[in-house]
């Protein structure tokens, strides 16, 4: 997999880049940034849902793709952190787009639009309970499968409800697709500005010992 990751970012690279840094001079900002989201970002969300779980050695190299169409929109000094470019975009980081993509799989789970096969994988955390009082009777969180592996998290029968039980209830609740798409986007990013300060400010255990710190490592 860390060979056809670095394959990939390779291809991302090499195809598009040189032609838009030509085009980069002669066109402004909105249009180099429809072209890096046709030639560039689309590539990077295509079936990435399988790639949830893998270390951050691995997806590194799509995180410089990334980076790098962040820099050639704004061509910000290289001093400068290429995070601020990405929240000026509302681009989530790559690790964030597979939670994204994981979580928008798990709204169709849990509300009937998915195919029968992706329905079987996973299990509600109420099925099965007799008891009307029991509190996961009424939860919309979805049974986490004991493993015995790291390696086996990365299937979707844990990946899909490990991702899907970390957003909050009231996110959840949204039924309309394209609605529960914009507002996840949003409590993403939310939790990425959250993240950036927690960092600039030295606080780093402090938000990792907190439960958004420990959701926002989790990604």
């Amino acid at each position: 997999m860390k060979h056809h990751v670095a394959n990939q970012s390779g291809r991302y690279l090499s195809l598009p880049y040189p032609r838009l840094r030509q085009i980069r001079q002669r066109v402004g900002q909105e249009v180099t940034t429809r072209l890096m989201l046709a030639t560039v970002i689309c590539r990077l969300d295509y079936c990435n849902a399988v790639l949830a779980g893998l270390p951050q050695a691995t997806v590194a190299p799509l995180q410089r793709v990334q980076n790098s169409a962040a820099r050639l929109i704004f061509k910000p000094s290289s001093r400068e952190h290429v995070t601020a470019c990405l929240l000026q975009l509302h681009w989530l980081p790559v690790r964030w787009r597979f939670q994204f993509k994981l979580c928008c799989i798990m709204h169709s789970v849990s509300y009937g639009t998915c195919p029968a096969y992706l329905t079987n994988i996973v299990e509600p955390a109420g099925a099965g309970r007799t008891r009307s009082g029991l509190r996961s009777t009424s939860s919309t969180d979805y049974t986490l499968p004991r493993l015995r592996t790291k390696f086996a998290e990365r299937a979707f029968s844990y990946a899909g409800p490990s991702a899907w039980n970390g957003l909050p209830e009231d996110l959840r609740a949204v039924a309309e697709p394209a609605d529960f798409r914009k507002e996840l986007k949003t409590h993403f990013l939310l939790l990425l500005i959250m993240f950036t300060e927690i960092c600039s400010r030295g606080l780093f255990m402090a938000a990792l010992r907190s439960r958004c710190g420990h959701y926002i490592f989790a990604l």
